[in-house]
Parts: C-alpha cells; structure tokens; sequence
C-alpha cells in the first residue's frame, strides 16, 4: 500500500524526479537537490475531521496507537505497519506557562510549551528517528550512520540498540557536544567517530562516508525522518483541542523541524483537515545565524522553489573566508550550513514565517525562567522563548496572540551550562559563557554555602528560604 500512494520528489521544480519509497536516496539523482515524501492521498483512508484521530487514545495496548508518531500514521503512509520500529516515542506535553508568558510579555493563557524532552532520548529527535528507522527497516538497510551536535547521535544510538540493531557510525566535531548527549551515544553503543572540525564538517564526511560504505544516512537530508518529526504539529493540535495556534516558534539549526512543520501544516490545509495555518518563526542562535542573515538581512525568498542559491554560495564562500565556525552555547543549534535551507525556506512561505537572532545571553536568562516555571530545557529549546519575547518587543507578535514554543531537548542534555549559570565557580562561568558573550546570570539561583552545623544551617534557611 506504501509503494502505491507515497513515492520521493525532488524539490526542485525544474526537475521534479520521482523515486519509489523503496529507494534508498539522500538527495535527487538527477540534480542533487533535496526530496520530499510525497503523497497520492487516499482519501477514503483518511479521517474526515482530526478528531477521529482521539480514537487511537483506547488502544494503548497496541504499540502504533500507543506511539505520539504512528498513532497518526494515516498522515504519514510511507511504510507498511510491520515495518515499523517504534520505542514509544512521542509522550509529550503540551504546557501552558504563566510565568513564561509575563516573561515575554504575552497575556496569561497564551503562551504554551510543547516539551520534546520527554521522549524516550530527551528530544524531539526520536519523533523522527522512528520513522527514518521504519524506512530502513523496510528497504532492508544494514547499518545507520549520522553527522551530530549530540541530539541525533543520542537518539540513533538508543533506536538502534531498543532494536537490537548493529551499532551505528556517529560523527561528531571536536568539542562541539554537550556531555549529556556524547554520554548517551557511547552508553547506547554508537561507535563515534570525533573529527577534528565542526558540525558541518562532520556532516560534509558522514555523507560521504555513507554513499562509499552504503551506509543508510538517518540525519535529516533523510526526508523520512521530516516525515516523522511532522507528528509534533499533530500532538500540537491535539492537546489544543484542534484548534490552530497563532504562532509555531522554533530554534532554527539544520532546520529538520521547521521545514517538517511548515510540510505538515501545507497537507493539512490540502486536505481540508485545517481552514488556516500558524505563522511560523525560526529563532537562530546570534553565533549561528545563517537563515537569519540570508532571510532577513539579505532577502533569500522560497521564490516558487527557485530560491537564489547563488546568494547562499556567496554568503558561505564569506564564512569561509573569514574563517567563521558557529559559536553558541546552544549546541544543538551550532550550525553554519544547515542541510535543509530551501525546505525552511518553503516552510517560511506556507506559513508567512519570520526569522530571529538572539544572543546567548538572551536564551540562557529565558532558560532560567523556563526551568523556574517548572519545564527543563537545552539551551537550544530556549532560544524559542527568548525569540517570543523579541518578536513581542518589535509588535511583531501581539500580547493576545496564542504562541507555542517548541521546547526540543530536555535539561540535562546539557548540565555544564545549567550549573556554570547558577553555579558560584567564576572560572567556570567563565571558561563555559563567558567566552560566549554572556556576562550575568540575570536569574541564577545560586546554591548557598553554609557551615556543617545545624545553627547555621537552621540560620541560612530562615534568611534564605523564610524570608
């Protein structure tokens, strides 16, 4: 039933080639350009109204109906259900944050946090993973690979061994990832490979690596995995009752999410499942900023799907010349060339988008109010708030609009820039933000040190704690 309804498209409108799911392609034969997951819709097999979907909520027996992914499978019917590989990903939450909110400046009850940290891996990753690992597991693949900031490498890693799988190849730069997420893959099994470069580096020798060992590629150049990472918007929806939000507000990194959303937001629409669709913003960290620079400062447009790839050449041929790496604290969005640029860019048009920088002091004092209203987040997740608060001081967002950040990674993906912002080692601080740009921790709840004697203790609580 797969192969009759979904098949691969280059995006490229000048070339259009097809490709049967069954193929195993990273990118258009024909002209290099990226590829869809496209659709010849069988109506009949899909709900009417989105609330059909509620119906899988009494069969959490069943592991499709029990994923936050496949449970809506009827929107993404790529792969036959036997070939699933699904680990229970996708149990997230959709919160509302009063104390976000007025941080922000939005009025209470409009602003929501859809927390990716809870899934299996402790990011958003795994709603992807599952369905590039299905699509392996039907073509037959035998061993993944990916280039990683740490999210993927974390959630390939975890998919592979849940599977009983052989260990995937990750690629990492050197020093670019976090602790929490380096752990993961090396516990879960991944043979990791550190090059002596950044992420793009590693993404430029994965790929190449992939095509000369035949290795299945699970970054997400994969537009499987897109497919899988569409199921944020689903649940998005789901928890607001289906109504539309006013706003999707994400970090932008490789731009996997953005583009899946602005894809699932357009067949929504298409298929009368939706009568409009959210704006969207892409929030870039100020060390990370390519869309930013190409969309904002430089007018890079979707153009009908004829973007002016000349002008993102130039722009790339400047990083190069001035020898200009990523630098952010907020490590899973450390990334100069992000791989799905014309898709963000095709998302921007769907969804009449805008695009943010911010600093990383801005995302760390936004991380702090995260965590104290009761959600912990990467850093990465909270460059989404401190783009709502921005987006609010330029009127761009109103106060009464409905806003959901997506909070993609959980707290302790990354402690060491937790616990340096909080913490009272100065050398700490500064070794790990304050090279950064960051000088304050404008919310920092610092531990108290105190005397080993019950008088003393009993006086910091009264001072501290009573107050």
């Amino acid at each position: 039933m797969a192969e009759e309804i979904a098949y691969q498209r280059c995006i490229n409108p000048d070339c259009a080639a097809t490709y049967a799911v069954s193929e195993i392609l990273f990118g258009c034969a024909r002209c290099g350009d990226l590829l869809d997951v496209v659709y010849d819709w069988d109506r009949a097999a899909l709900p009417r109204r989105l609330e059909e979907f509620e119906a899988a909520w009494t069969r959490r027996h069943d592991p499709l109906a029990f994923s936050g992914v496949w449970r809506f499978r009827a929107l993404l019917p790529f792969v036959d259900p036997k070939h699933v590989v699904t680990i229970g990903e996708g149990q997230t939450l959709l919160r509302p944050s009063e104390r976000v909110a007025r941080y922000v400046g939005l009025k209470p009850g409009r602003l929501f946090l859809q927390y990716e940290g809870l899934n299996p891996s402790g990011s958003f990753k795994d709603n992807g993973m599952t369905a590039c690992l299905s699509h392996a597991n039907m073509v037959g693949a035998i061993r993944a690979a990916c280039a990683s900031t740490g999210n993927t490498s974390a959630s390939l890693a975890l998919f592979c061994a849940a599977a009983g799988w052989p260990s995937p190849i990750v690629f990492v730069g050197s020093g670019k990832i976090a602790y929490g997420k380096l752990s993961q893959a090396l516990e879960y099994g991944a043979l990791t490979l550190q090059i002596v470069g950044d992420f793009d580096d590693a993404m430029r020798q994965v790929q190449a690596a992939a095509k000369r060992l035949k290795l299945y590629l699970a970054n997400s150049l994969n537009p499987f995995r897109l497919e899988g990472q569409k199921a944020i918007m689903y649940r998005v929806l789901e928890a607001l009752r289906w109504e539309v939000p006013d706003w999707i507000v994400v970090p932008g990194g490789n731009l996997g999410n953005a583009s899946a959303f602005g894809k699932a937001w357009h067949e929504l629409r298409e298929l009368g499942l939706v009568d409009r669709v959210p704006r969207l913003a892409i929030i870039n960290a100020a060390g990370a900023n390519t869309l930013y620079a190409l969309y904002e400062q430089h007018g890079l447009r979707w153009n009908g799907g004829r973007p002016d790839m000349a002008l993102v050449q130039r722009y790339y041929e400047q990083l190069d010349r001035e020898r200009r790496r990523a630098n952010t604290v907020a490590s899973a969005i450390e990334i100069n060339r992000p791989v799905n640029l014309k898709k963000a860019l095709r998302a921007l048009d769907v969804c009449d988008g805008v695009v943010r920088e911010v600093t990383d002091q801005a995302i760390l004092d936004a991380k702090a109010q995260v965590g104290a209203g009761g959600l912990g987040c990467e850093p990465a997740s909270a460059a989404a708030v401190a783009g709502v608060k921005k987006l609010v001081s330029e009127q761009v967002i109103e106060p009464d609009d409905r806003v959901v950040c997506i909070l993609t990674g959980h707290l302790l993906k990354d402690p060491i820039a937790t616990v340096a912002y909080h913490g009272t080692d100065q050398k700490q601080f500064d070794a790990v933000l304050g090279k950064r740009g960051v000088r304050r921790a404008t919310f920092a709840n610092r531990p108290v040190v105190v005397a080993n004697d019950l008088d003393e203790i009993l006086r910091a609580i009264q001072l501290y704690a009573l107050r």
